[in-house]
């Protein structure tokens, strides 16, 4: 697209005459700047009417969005295109319900490296457990903070001693069970 708008340039240097040439360059500059704001893409109030349906469930019918929303399905669609493009949306995803596939067992640990120049290192060996779901590279009193699941608290003491405290760097860690998750959301999408 970029390349066109050269082109178009060049051809109204090449082809116009003086007296023509600035009302050219004036609606030159007038896509120009339409193309870099597309570029710099700013989110909308349709979008965040699209982001708060969608970010509730990412299975609703582009036409039962566009009904809410007051516009075609198909303007959804390219809409949610975009904000994909743009990186606004990062991905969509099916949330399993950890009880329900036999994880009862919901922790979060600080961890304490030896030095922080370990930290990538760590950070690969505790890719490879899959109970651990997210890491965190954090300040204050933790290197790194991580979300595990595990089926019980035994299997939870399994993957403490067997796994995490046996990696090179950690020098100790802080585990805190989770009782119940109250809530979980998205980010709200505000002007």
């Amino acid at each position: 697209m970029q390349d066109f708008f050269h082109f178009l340039f060049f051809y109204s240097l090449i082809f116009c005459d003086f007296q023509r040439k600035s009302f050219k360059r004036f609606i030159l500059f007038s896509y120009l700047k339409k193309y870099e704001v597309m570029e710099n893409y700013q989110i909308d109030n349709l979008d965040r009417k699209i982001l708060a349906i969608i970010k509730k469930n990412a299975r609703t019918p582009f036409l039962e969005v566009g009904r809410a929303c007051d516009v075609s399905g198909a303007a959804v669609h390219q809409r949610v295109q975009r904000l994909i493009k743009e990186g606004i949306i990062a991905g969509a995803e099916f949330v399993l319900d950890p009880a329900k596939v036999g994880y009862h067992t919901c922790a979060y640990m600080g961890i304490f490296l030896d030095k922080a120049s370990l930290y990538k290192d760590v950070v690969k060996i505790l890719e490879q457990i899959p109970e651990i779901v997210e890491c965190h590279y954090t300040t204050g009193g933790y290197s790194i903070f991580i979300k595990i699941y595990a089926k019980t608290n035994e299997h939870l003491r399994n993957i403490l001693t067997e796994n995490l405290q046996s990696i090179p760097g950690i020098s100790r860690t802080e585990t805190f069970i989770s009782l119940e998750e109250s809530f979980r959301r998205q980010l709200p999408v505000e002007k």
